[in-house]
């Protein structure tokens, strides 16, 4: 009995800290609706400030004032820094499509993973204990660390002068009418750039907030980021976008359900939280104690691809000229450029998948790499473990895959807006945790090797065309797809659901074949790169993964149809070209990424587009004046 009071309080102490981290993540997107992918990066960067300022405040006087002056100095600082990413980058593109403010957000992860690298190095530092709360405290015959105690409390302490500033100050006040209806609020002349700014300053704070207080338990990493955001995101979805309550209650059940899930189901800890995700997502897809959305004048999600014509021929000369050359580089390139056209093959086709399903569909899928990931372990496992030839495994890979985007896809159509992207975030993250815990089966995160091609694709340049024509064959399908009767179906769905369900359109039925039909084709992208890499391992269905694919689909452009193969190659060459040049590639990276967002934000396809439309209107103007 002891034992699991003990395990209660453990639960309670991982509860409180989660809660203050990701209650700031609660509050930015109820008021401004950005999805924060940086707020990892706030978690970090206050753990790396604490390791750096305690110290030296401990110097002076080692007292727990002082320690806790030095928490709150280092979340400050970070607070700071969230104002610096608002004034700088959101507040420009407050207008773009939302989907491109989280994209900015992801180029501020890269920036600022590579400037703790520069500053503090690649080792973990482990911050000072706390003093005065160093000892451990007798509970029923076992020792219980003091601090533990301490960040028990600190949970609850937190949330009621949150609950105090909400109700009891003016920006509270506005911070909950904004989290309920934003358009309302800056139709009554609300200040709505200072109210964001504030927003985010308090966002990151209480993330900063959290990331100093693990410094006495855990040590500063540069990996720290990654592996909090995913559930601070569960927190938040499952509590309620926008619910501080929900936010701390979310918390608790997760703390508790880590506790006691390591004692009862010890091989199936990391999937039992997103399994809660998903099915509070599937019963109640506003969360506990959340509201469901309100229809906002601008769209939630991006336009999507509006306007479908065929090529001009300018474009057909250029479409022409671009297969001519991977049609000869094995002839013209060396083995190193062969090798890096066959990893952006495979990528293009995951993210022109991943299109048909935003642009087209207008579903939002934080999770894609699940499908990729599906296909390639189909292919790697009935290879190693069967010993079944390439053809018939690669054949397996599409199959395997739009199975499991249509287990899936059942449930996530069932959803709209962020509800919809955040199921597909948790289905991605049960496929990640049943890779990386079903050691028997997928080798864990050693992965699985001895995937190799038959003899015939054996040698680079025989792959490479194999790749050339599968994918090809496959975007062409898709391609058509999209200008058949069934995409336009979709774009009514997506446009105006209530229009299409009108006319007799089984929205649901369609967007479901969608979701499973993209899949498909992420799963084929997935068994081709796995035969490329001879290896396989959990990364490819990472969170990482998902968000690689996601930038390199708003990179080429959402609203295009061919965006997303330029984005995929030139997200591709920006990182192969870049990364040898420099050990800080993910800042350059991260700076390219933030730099296309604010000067295209319709993505390098879209940009062309917009810009061939504005030097082309003064020459059909002047063809269709009148003479004087």
């Amino acid at each position: 009995m002891s034992f699991l009071l003990v395990q209660m309080l453990n639960g309670l102490a991982s509860a409180s800290s989660l809660f203050i981290i990701a209650v700031g993540l609660t509050i930015v997107f109820g008021v401004t609706r950005i999805v924060n992918f940086a707020h990892g990066s706030f978690y970090m960067l206050g753990a790396y400030f604490a390791v750096t300022l305690i110290p030296r405040l401990i110097e002076i006087d080692r007292s727990f004032p002082m320690f806790f002056l030095g928490v709150l100095a280092a979340a400050l600082g970070v607070g700071i820094v969230g104002v610096v990413m608002e004034f700088v980058v959101l507040r420009r593109i407050y207008k773009a499509p939302e989907l491109f403010q989280l994209l900015a957000t992801f180029g501020v992860v890269l920036a600022v993973q590579d400037i703790v690298l520069m500053v503090w190095g690649p080792l973990d530092i482990l911050g000072p204990r706390a003093p005065g709360l160093r000892h451990a405290v007798d509970i029923l015959g076992h020792r219980f660390p003091a601090y533990e105690l301490f960040l028990i409390t600190t949970g609850p302490v937190v949330l009621g002068l949150l609950w105090l500033l909400m109700n009891r100050t003016r920006f509270g006040i506005l911070v909950r009418a904004a989290t309920q209806d934003r358009e309302m609020v800056a139709a009554l002349g609300v200040n709505q750039a200072l109210l964001f700014t504030g927003t985010l300053f308090l966002g990151a704070f209480l993330a900063g907030l959290g990331g100093a207080l693990q410094t006495p338990r855990l040590a500063a990493s540069p990996q720290m980021d990654i592996a909090i955001i995913t559930e601070a995101f569960v927190v938040t979805v499952v509590g309620g976008m926008g619910s501080v309550p929900g936010a701390f209650l979310a918390a608790l059940l997760i703390g508790q359900l880590q506790a006691f899930g390591i004692l009862i189901f010890p091989k199936i800890t990391l999937v039992l939280v997103f399994l809660l995700m998903a099915a509070v997502l599937v019963v109640r897809p506003w969360g506990l104690l959340g509201r469901p959305e309100v229809a906002h004048g601008r769209a939630v999600l991006p336009e999507g691809i509006l306007d479908l014509r065929r090529f001009a021929r300018v474009e057909v000369v250029a479409t022409a000229i671009v297969a001519a050359m991977l049609l000869l580089l094995p002839v013209v390139g060396d083995a190193y450029a062969v090798k890096v056209m066959i990893e952006i093959l495979s990528f293009a086709l995951a993210a022109f998948s991943l299109n048909f399903l935003i642009g087209v569909g207008g579903i939002v899928s934080f999770g894609h790499a699940a499908y990729f990931g599906l296909g390639a372990y189909a292919s790697g496992l009935l290879v190693t473990k069967l010993g079944l030839p390439m053809e018939p495994a690669l054949l397996a890979a599409p199959i395997v895959a739009g199975l499991g985007a249509a287990v899936f896809g059942f449930f996530i159509v069932r959803l709209s807006g962020i509800y919809l992207a955040m199921l597909t975030l948790a289905f991605a993250q049960i496929t990640y945790a049943v890779a990386f815990q079903w050691v028997d089966l997928t080798g864990g995160d050693n992965g699985v090797v001895g995937v190799w091609p038959s003899a015939w694709a054996s040698s680079r340049t025989a792959y490479y065309y194999l790749m050339l024509v599968v994918t090809a064959g496959a975007i062409f399908v898709l391609r058509r797809a999209i200008y058949a009767p069934f995409g336009y179906t979709l774009r009514a769905a997506r446009d105006s659901g209530a229009r299409a369900d009108a006319i007799g359109i089984d929205i649901r039925t369609h967007r479901w074949l969608a979701f499973t039909v993209a899949g498909a084709a992420a799963g084929l992208a997935g068994g081709l790169f796995a035969f490329s890499k001879g290896s396989i391992d959990p990364t490819l269905i990472s969170i990482s993964a998902s968000v690689d694919f996601l930038v390199m689909t708003l990179l080429g452009g959402v609203q295009t149809v061919i965006g997303p193969i330029v984005g995929a190659a030139a997200f591709h060459a920006i990182r192969d070209f870049v990364m040898p040049l420099t050990d800080h590639w993910r800042l350059l990276l991260g700076l390219a990424i933030i730099a296309i967002v604010l000067a295209v934000p319709r993505g390098i396809v879209g940009g062309l587009m917009t810009a061939r439309a504005h030097f082309a209107a003064p020459r059909a103007a002047s063809k269709t004046a009148v003479p004087a």
